[in-house]
């Protein structure tokens, strides 16, 4: 008889490889469904706006100007 390798334990003790400004980034989904995260919402669609590109919006004819990084005001 085989003996049954132990793959399936080493692949979930392991770390997902994350983006270094998601460094730390933890999410959970407790028992009532709640999503569960130590990051603000507004810092990961900050991230998601700035690296990943919308395929919806690229058929708009004003994607490039959507696209450009807003500049802020300083006070």
């Amino acid at each position: 008889m085989a003996k049954k390798t132990s793959k399936s334990k080493s692949k979930k003790e392991s770390k997902p490889r994350v983006h270094k400004d998601l460094e730390g980034f933890q999410i959970t989904v407790d028992q009532f469904g709640e999503i569960k995260s130590n990051m603000s919402i507004e810092k990961i669609n900050e991230f998601l706006n700035e690296k990943v590109e919308d395929k919806k919006l690229q058929e708009r004819p004003d994607y490039e100007e959507i696209r450009k990084p807003k500049k802020t005001k300083k006070k």
